[in-house]
């Protein structure tokens, strides 16, 4: 997918939505070889999304040696709106508690009181974290009226064309 691609899709207005939530799920290959989707808190930095996770946490290791990874962020209405992106990890430790940490649990219903006390807590049980970070290399947006899933698409592509009807709305390649 082409960078202009890319960045078409993830300046979508759907799509900027669903990038100001906190809450992504992570596909990566485990070390075992097989498949693992884990949610986590994310941060979208306007180019990358950002997530932290502890530094003994097994998805670090993982994802050192196979960091290619799948990302979904939707919505739990109907119709959902559903955010696709793939792209590879890059892992950067660092000491103390990342900023993107912080602002990705920022929009969980807390009070002033239990915000700060949530903060003391995570300061003194980590005392570094991995930060990982996702540059996207494919994307798609579905919101069931401007895109479609391309199965779907095509379904309704070969009934209007059963029909003699209009050719079915254009989806991103690849979902």
């Amino acid at each position: 997918m082409r960078p202009s691609e890319i960045t078409e899709v993830l300046n979508h207005p759907v799509s900027q939505e669903l990038l100001a939530r906190d809450l992504t799920r992570l596909a990566y290959t485990a070390k075992d070889g097989t498949p693992r989707v884990v949610p986590i808190g994310f941060f979208w930095n306007g180019s990358e999304v950002v997530m932290c996770t502890a530094k003994n946490a097994p998805k670090v290791a993982a994802l050192r040696d196979a960091p290619a990874v799948a990302l979904t962020i939707d919505t739990e209405v109907h119709p959902p709106k559903i955010l696709l992106v793939r792209g590879r990890a890059e892992l950067d430790v660092v000491e103390g508690i990342p900023e993107e940490f912080l602002q990705s649990n920022g929009a969980y219903t807390m009070t002033p009181e239990q915000r700060l006390k949530w903060e003391a807590e995570v300061r003194s049980l980590y005392d570094g974290m991995v930060r990982i970070v996702v540059a996207p290399t494919w994307a798609k947006m579905i919101d069931f009226e401007t895109t479609l899933p391309s199965a779907v698409e095509e379904l309704v592509r070969e009934r209007g064309e059963r029909q003699g009807g209009p050719p079915a709305r254009r989806s991103q390649a690849g979902d």
